[in-house]
């Protein structure tokens, strides 16, 4: 099942249990645990008194109560000092025993807030690789969403080396699509009118029809009558491959396992099955750049799978030119794609 990352208050996502970052007491506190506890009521406090608190790094289940969850799972995260105090070991330990926690009480999906990167301080960026790194691992082996919650845009940064890299490589493609002046396009709409009405005043009809034939020769278009008849029929005798096709092919030219692939690709097993079981399948266009990711496919064969589902990558469109950074840089990994796409407010790879 894969991991999903959004924006929202988590006392609000419907899902069968949500993580509190809390601290050592259980008792309440500011940010994420105030807000829980104010949600769930009165009754998770009297739960939490009877856990007699909480070590760092380690996790406790109680009811949900008023939430729109059956459960709410407690980790302590630890309080970032200099990156030399166990801290990495112990946030990593969060995500461990939580999701540990979760799997025991058979949840199917679970939500995490960005543990320890309020004000226990930890970097963001940092805070969300760990995050990325040890939900990654449990998910490849077990059938649960996860998402990860983000507050707002703020409570969010990836690291500023790649985000002024991405910025650029956008400015670079993206700008020329939409910066027209508004008189450069006048002037080239002027220019097209006066190209194309003055032959027509200047010659008869026939000069007109030749001069028409040799435009069209001169531009690769052959004349109407030169090409050969075609019946519908014959033109579905050569229909290419689909995408569920080519995606099962070049699963098999990988060598990966169906499992492999559409966990690498953050994409749910029981869509993954409708794809096999059914070769005219039409999914999304995020499903399909997800397996192209997956499959570690260059530009090229991106572009061939895209076409078979009837899309293309746009330079008018900053998800596809982050994808497209990301694929020019070698770098695969679907979870890293998807942090840039979200930090930049465009929709992620994957379900």
């Amino acid at each position: 099942m894969p991991l999903k990352l959004i924006r929202d208050d988590i006392t609000r996502v419907r899902c069968d249990a949500i993580v509190n970052a809390a601290n050592n007491s259980l008792l309440g506190g500011g940010g994420v645990d105030g807000a829980i506890h104010r949600a769930a009521g009165p009754k998770l406090l009297e739960e939490c008194r009877t856990l007699n608190g909480c070590e760092t790094g380690e996790a406790k289940i109680t009811k949900g109560y008023n939430l729109p969850c059956r459960y709410v799972i407690h980790t302590v995260g630890p309080i970032y000092r200099d990156g030399q105090h166990h801290e990495e070991e112990l946030l990593r330990s969060c995500y461990r025993n939580s999701l540990a926690l979760a799997k025991e009480y058979q949840c199917a999906s679970v939500a995490f807030p960005l543990i320890s990167a309020g004000v226990y301080g930890y970097p963001k960026g940092e805070a969300l690789k760990v995050a990325t790194e040890e939900i990654t691992s449990f998910v490849m082996d077990h059938d649960m969403l996860v998402y990860i919650v983000i507050f707002d845009a703020a409570a969010f940064s990836l690291s500023s080396k790649i985000y002024t890299d991405i910025q650029e490589y956008i400015d670079q493609n993206y700008v020329d699509t939409h910066t027209d002046s508004i008189s450069e396009r006048k002037r080239r709409s002027k220019y097209a009118r006066h190209e194309f009405s003055m032959p027509f005043f200047s010659q008869n009809k026939k000069e007109q029809a030749a001069d028409s034939c040799e435009a069209d020769e001169a531009v690769g278009y052959a004349p109407v009558m030169a090409a050969k008849e075609e019946s519908l029929e014959d033109r579905l005798k050569i229909i290419d491959e689909s995408f569920s096709e080519m995606l099962l092919r070049k699963i098999d030219e990988s060598g990966m396992s169906d499992s492999e692939c559409y966990k690498k690709a953050n994409i749910d097993r029981k869509l993954f099955s409708k794809i096999r079981s059914n070769p005219l399948y039409k999914p999304s266009k995020p499903t399909v750049l997800a397996f192209a990711i997956a499959l570690q496919l260059p530009e090229e064969e991106c572009e061939e799978m895209l076409m078979k589902a009837g899309f293309a990558l746009s330079n008018s469109s900053k998800s596809d030119i982050i994808v497209r950074y990301f694929i020019s840089h070698g770098n695969y990994n679907i979870f890293d794609i998807n942090d840039a796409l979200f930090a930049f407010d465009q929709p992620t790879l994957g379900v």
